[in-house]
């Protein structure tokens, strides 16, 4: 702005000095006094000055049209700078907003994702507490098993007889049987249903060794499964 008013400033000084100096040269015309020699010095000197003052009239009218066309240009830059900066800012604001907004769902997502996660591994944690505890009641039954089928052979192995010698013995009297015979043949009534009930829990241990299998292979499962939940959650909370 101080460039523009001196740059003014030195065209309205030049003006000035020009018109001062036509005035000047009007008041200094040579009167009919002076010689014809003189005059026409005269004459050529006050032409060229005014050929001189009309080349400087017309370049400072073209410096101002100059000057004028470039202030139009920056008053123009100006604005198209100011509308250019409006934009952006709006933009930027739009911007910040979205993100502002796509923050708070990712937060609610993993919020609802942690959730999610959490009554799952509970709800895996139980089943896998049941599946343990039946688990241990299958053993402890088994292990029942074994020992009473144990207690039983050891107990009966003197004792036993087989069904055609039972046959045999139940044919005779009482009293006719030794006693070592009629406590066989009382043995064999009380352990030949023990026999066929042993060969039934027999059955049902191998039933239940192949469902504590299934449980183990279950439990396998949910041991994988909570694994590869808990490795999904850490990726989705740093993700």
């Amino acid at each position: 702005m101080s460039r523009k008013n001196s740059r003014e400033t030195k065209k309205v000084n030049v003006s000035s000095s020009l018109e001062s100096e036509d005035i000047s040269l009007e008041t200094t015309l040579p009167t009919d006094d002076i010689s014809s020699s003189e005059e026409r010095e005269g004459t050529i000197k006050i032409t060229r000055q005014l050929i001189e003052r009309k080349e400087l009239l017309h370049n400072l009218q073209l410096l101002k049209i100059e000057l004028s066309q470039k202030k139009l240009m920056v008053d123009n830059m100006k604005v198209e700078y100011l509308t250019k900066i409006e934009e952006l800012e709006e933009r930027l604001n739009d911007a910040l907003h979205e993100k502002q907004l796509l923050s708070l769902r990712l937060d609610n997502q993993l919020a609802l994702q942690q959730e999610d996660a959490r009554k799952h591994q509970e709800l895996t944690r139980q089943e896998m507490e049941t599946i343990l505890l039946h688990q241990k009641q299958l053993e402890e039954t088994n292990h029942q098993l074994r020992e009473r089928a144990g207690d039983i052979r050891r107990n009966l192995r003197d004792l036993e007889l087989t069904e055609e010698h039972y046959s045999k013995l139940k044919s005779l009297p009482e009293d006719e049987l030794s006693l070592p015979e009629y406590v066989s043949t009382r043995f064999y009534e009380v352990v030949h249903p023990l026999k066929k009930e042993l060969n039934e829990l027999q059955v049902k241990k191998e039933l239940l060794t192949e469902e504590l299998n299934d449980y183990k292979s279950q439990l396998k499962t949910l041991m994988e499964l909570l694994s590869s939940l808990e490795t999904s959650t850490v990726y989705s909370m740093y993700h």
